[in-house]
């Protein structure tokens, strides 16, 4: 008898009265040519997935996997009339995402999830739960979404996630399934989370030894009183996502200090010289993870230029000038709202800075209007061509700025 099941995702947000984005479907009973005959399309390519003729939604065949080698690829997936929803649920990561809805309504919860959404817990479902090191990511990534419905994950949970993590497994994740992952944390409101259970489980290291490195490392307590370079970071990253919903930004928060991670010991708690270091480490994590150049952009020129917003108010209108020029904001001035969001991220990512006023953005905003409203029309007729031409335009912006320094009041 052929069964059809909502499951996963959709089952666990109506039971935590969230809105339900996407549904997914499991078939119990079926064959694919019983799919095919109704009209359904086949879209997967490793196990038989398809889409609803109407509805467009995710239907799958019943399967069970086993672990057939290293890697999260490494199973074998096995589909059959037989496979029950059961068996189906089993092969899932967390006892929340293990419940299944049939046609009438009722609930399939074979592991207890229902249970562990009215206690709040991400529990793993089985032992077969380390045989899928990308299950380290999708638990942090869940720990970050849940939070602030007050989630925790389970203490053996976290405990296979350490096993997972000292297993080298995680060496063996592809780069572009780390990043999906990655991505889709910093759309969490609290994707700072992400990052805090994987330092938490020792996942940190393995995945992002260059923000890993950041922890225990000492700044100034004048400038920092949280001290601690990883703590300060969680905390620009959770400050990004107050302000904005920006992904790109909430990665340049990440990324802006990776540079303090690699200061001489000898320097220390100051850190000379740290943001043209974190640009090069910016672009090793690129690299690695083959993350978009949208991504990349805005996140080296945060990380080389963020110390010049905390310090706008003593900077002279030259230096104003090649700011706005260093980050190409006369072509693309959206660049330099991005850059001043994640530099106000930045300054209120510091114990007992989350409520004050920072002013740079106005003051910095104000200095570019003026200078991209500068006149350049005359200056052909003027004689201006060439290196002579932008060192004019360069001087009359400078002229600008230094009128917006001259008025420009901060407020009490």
């Amino acid at each position: 008898m052929i069964k059809e099941f909502l499951v996963g995702g959709a089952v666990r947000d109506q039971l935590l009265n969230l809105s339900v984005k996407d549904k997914d479907w499991v078939v119990i009973g079926a064959t694919p040519e019983n799919l095919l005959s109704q009209g359904y399309i086949q879209v997967g390519k490793d196990f038989p997935v398809f889409l609803h003729p109407t509805s467009k939604e995710e239907y799958a065949l019943a399967r069970t996997e086993k672990k057939s080698g290293s890697g999260y690829t490494g199973f074998i997936c096995e589909f059959g009339q037989d496979i029950t929803i059961e068996q189906d649920l089993e092969r899932r990561d967390l006892t929340i995402n293990a419940i299944a809805q049939d046609e009438n309504g009722d609930l399939v919860d074979p592991f207890n999830g229902q249970q562990d959404i009215e206690n709040k817990i991400l529990r793993h479902i089985s032992l077969a739960f380390t045989e899928d090191p990308l299950r380290v990511l999708r638990v942090a990534r869940f720990a970050a979404r849940f939070f602030k419905l007050g989630f925790t994950i389970a203490e053996e949970t976290k405990a296979l996630m350490s096993d997972i993590a000292s297993s080298g497994e995680l060496a063996l994740l592809t780069p572009e399934r780390v990043w999906v992952e990655t991505e889709k944390a910093l759309s969490e409101d609290n994707a700072h989370i992400f990052f805090k259970v994987l330092r938490d489980t020792h996942c940190l290291k393995p995945l992002f030894p260059e923000i890993d490195k950041l922890f225990g490392v000492d700044q100034r307590a004048d400038y920092h009183p949280e001290i601690d370079t990883g703590i300060h970071t969680l905390m620009v990253i959770e400050q990004a996502c107050l302000l904005t919903p920006d992904t790109r930004i909430r990665f340049a928060a990440a990324t802006h200090d990776l540079g303090k991670g690699t200061t001489p010991d000898d320097i220390l708690p100051r850190h000379s010289g740290h943001e043209l270091r974190s640009v090069e480490l910016v672009n090793t994590v690129c690299q690695r993870f083959k993350i978009p150049n949208r991504y990349r952009e805005i996140a080296l020129i945060v990380a080389e230029h963020h110390g010049l917003s905390h310090r706008a108010f003593e900077l002279k209108a030259s230096t104003i000038a090649k700011l706005f020029k260093a980050i190409d904001a006369y072509r693309r001035p959206d660049r330099l709202n991005d850059f001043l969001v994640a530099c106000e991220a930045d300054y209120r990512g510091r114990t007992g800075f989350e409520k004050r006023d920072y002013f740079q953005p106005d003051f910095l905003s104000a200095c570019f209007k003026a200078s991209a409203k500068t006149d350049i029309s005359n200056l052909q007729e003027k004689g201006f061509e060439g290196k002579k031409m932008g060192d004019e335009i360069h001087r009359l912006r400078i002229k600008a700025i230094k009128q917006v320094q001259s008025d420009f009041v901060r407020p009490a």
